[in-house]
């Protein structure tokens, strides 16, 4: 059920300091990570003891706390990954945060009460990709950060909870497709160990010394929606997140506090959750649509001295705990009576029973002097609602029962919603996968990628790769439809536009397609076409890929971040395959980083990091398909090596070859025989791995 008009203020936790902060500050909800399996392994995270002791802070309070479970995991993981899940859910965690299908697989297998929520590193941006969640159990969907007010608004139709980033860093690369930092030293955003490559000197510009000199073209500012907070209780979305697990606690209780106080419609100070922490201040560009060069910053000395000023401001703004709830109470004082206290959160309602009443010698108790006694709620979770007393004249009860009283009535109330909340899940272990016969190794068959046609005037091969706005031509040209595979944009802004792309691909004969995140999962078999599983899957393991398979995919191309023994491992029914050349996609981005800096115009196609490595830049722009992809600085290349892959087909991808160049590299793969200079390429992650 999708929540109207009071959305979730949800907070992230990297620690049980962090949890404090955000509870003292008024959230609805906290989301954490585990001591594995987490997006933010250098946070300091949350042992099992934690995740009890904050499932019981958390449902005292009413607010519901999720685990992120969300990175992509390796054969030789799963058992462990199966252990963390039955914890979680045995623990009452309220709800877990998923990137990788494996997940998907043994909640549903094994606890299909626990709700799951696709992460943003799944990539779901369009309507294809939220009812593809929906269809496949996730209540919830995280839409990526790239969207406008009008998408999110559209997504929130659909019948799934949303989720969006209202405040916190902003990614370079559209979440889930970000492989810089697993390329440049082996830490992998989609493994948790995201190394912020992206935050160092990148420039377009500045060629001085082959080097960037305090430019910093790959680095957005953060994000913050704070003034658009009565838009956001209205726009649809259920859960308004604030990024930030790798956070201290003080920036999460000032981005907790001022978000709370703008959604309850009361003044907030932009000036402390600026020197809470930013890079240059804030951005709504993707929210408001305007994606250009007011987006970018970096973080700057004086946002450092902010930050180290406010610190005291903020402990002193958020040290008392946030009152949740209004208490009423009604207090009854008879002759030879217990006296008794009645109380109720509006949910819960309990009975305490006192001592029996004195009769008064000098001052009586009076109704008022009552009232203001058991009002006084401070250091509780409540604020004083309605408070009566029905007194006989003459009595006295001392004014420490009354405390007392009080006292047990809201730990009974606490007790209450704790034990109402804290729903434990029976967990029942599965043979997640059922044994898989290994298929006999065959000859690796090679499909080319290419960005032009004229790429495919000198080779013949077995399949051929093509990008979707290159379906007429293809035709034109008199080539069979039969053998290619088109390739629609892997992020839009304009599903609709792409869609009428593909239905007119369909009726020109091409009947493959390429599924480049889990929307067109859904889309392309929607529209006839054979769907084949992309790199952008992110599929590390074979229970996703048995995930992928039942939904009715051809083939799988598994991900680059693998070694090769772990992609050999994985065990599939239909071809798997992998990317074996090319100059590998590390970024995919909806904000062009040369734009920014120096305009189409004097665009150079490239980026140059501090070292003076050139990074080429591959432009989508081009058909309103809305994005750009860093591609790496060297060319993986590795004909020689393919006895270490036991895999059905290898992705040559071309992107500036010349068609001599393609054909000379297609004969070097057909003969196992490295041909070229070493110096310029590289064997990617296939030996080095990922950590």
């Amino acid at each position: 059920m999708i929540t109207e008009n009071k959305p979730e203020l949800l907070a992230p936790c990297g620690s049980m300091e962090s949890l404090t902060a955000a509870l003292k500050a008024g959230c609805d909800a906290v989301y954490f990570g585990g001591r594995l399996f987490s997006a933010r392994q250098n946070a300091e995270n949350f042992s099992h003891e934690n995740i009890l002791e904050a499932v019981s802070l958390c449902h005292r309070r009413g607010v519901r706390l999720y685990q992120a479970i969300n990175i992509a995991v390796f054969d030789s993981e799963l058992p462990a990954l199966a252990d963390e899940i039955k914890f979680a859910c045995e623990a009452g965690v309220d709800g877990l945060i998923i990137q990788d299908r494996a997940v998907e697989k043994i909640v549903r297998d094994s606890c299909p009460t626990m709700p799951i929520h696709a992460s943003t590193q799944m990539t779901l941006h369009f309507s294809d990709g939220v009812l593809w969640a929906s269809e496949h159990g996730y209540s919830r969907v995280v839409l990526s950060r790239e969207l406008s007010r009008d998408i999110i608004r559209k997504l929130s139709t659909l019948g799934v909870e949303t989720e969006i980033f209202v405040h916190g860093a902003l990614c370079m690369s559209v979440s889930g497709q970000c492989f810089l930092s697993a390329m440049i030293g082996s830490r992998s955003a989609n493994r948790g160990l995201c190394a912020g490559a992206c935050r160092l000197p990148f420039s377009s510009a500045d060629k001085s010394a082959g080097k960037p000199k305090d430019k910093y073209a790959l680095s957005l500012k953060d994000l913050t929606l704070i003034d658009d907070a009565e838009e956001l209780k209205s726009i649809g979305a259920s859960s308004l997140k604030i990024e930030g697990r790798m956070k201290r606690p003080e920036y999460v209780s000032a981005a907790t506090g001022e978000f709370r106080a703008a959604l309850d419609g009361s003044d907030y100070d932009y000036d402390l959750l600026r020197s809470a922490f930013s890079r240059s201040g804030f951005t709504d560009g993707y929210f408001s649509g305007r994606r250009d060069s007011s987006m970018f910053g970096a973080r700057s000395y004086e946002d450092v001295t902010d930050m180290t000023a406010s610190l005291t401001q903020i402990h002193e703004k958020y040290k008392s705990e946030y009152q949740r709830f209004s208490l009423s109470m009604t207090l009854t004082v008879r002759r030879g009576e217990n006296s008794i206290l009645k109380a109720t959160d509006g949910t819960e309602t309990v009975t305490i029973t006192g001592t029996i009443p004195q009769e008064a010698i000098n001052r009586p108790l009076s109704v008022e002097a009552a009232v203001s006694q058991l009002g006084k709620l401070g250091g509780t979770l409540y604020r004083a609602g309605e408070i009566t007393a029905e007194i006989e004249p003459g009595l006295m009860l001392p004014l420490s029962e009354l405390n007392s009283l009080r006292r047990q009535a809201v730990e009974a109330l606490d007790n209450l919603r704790q034990e109402r909340l804290t729903v434990r899940k029976p967990f029942t272990p599965a043979n997640y996968l059922h044994e898989i016969t290994k298929k006999p190794k065959k000859p690796v068959s090679y499909w080319v990628s290419v960005e032009n046609l004229s790429q495919l005037e000198k080779i013949d091969c077995e399949r051929v790769i093509i990008p979707l706005s290159l379906a007429n031509e293809y035709i034109s040209s008199g080539r069979d439809p039969k053998k290619a595979i088109v390739t629609p944009p892997r992020f839009t802004l304009h599903s609709e536009k792409v869609e009428a792309d593909l239905v007119k691909a369909k009726s020109l004969g091409f009947e493959s397609a390429m599924a480049t995140n889990s929307g067109y999962v859904r889309m392309l078999p929607r529209l006839g076409f054979g769907a084949i599983g992309g790199f952008g899957l992110n599929i590390t393991n074979s229970l996703s890929a048995h995930e992928y398979e039942r939904d009715g995919l051809t083939a799988l191309t598994l991900s680059f971040e693998l070694k090769t023994s772990q992609l050999s491992s994985i065990r599939t029914t239909v071809p798997k395959g992998a990317v074996l050349y090319g100059k590998l996609p590390l970024m995919v981005m909806a904000n062009c980083p040369i734009k920014a800096e120096t305009g189409c115009k004097a665009c150079s196609h490239t980026l140059t990091d501090r070292t003076g490595t050139t990074f080429p830049v591959n432009c989508h722009m081009l058909g309103g398909y809305d994005y750009n992809e860093l591609l790496n600085s060297k060319t993986l290349y590795l004909p020689d090596k393919q006895s270490y892959f036991d895999i059905d087909f290898g992705v040559l991808m071309f992107t500036d070859e010349s068609p001599e160049e393609v054909r000379a590299v297609l004969e070097d793969y057909r003969a196992g025989v490295s041909r070229r200079d070493g110096k310029a390429f590289t064997n990617g992650l296939y030996f080095r791995g990922v950590i």
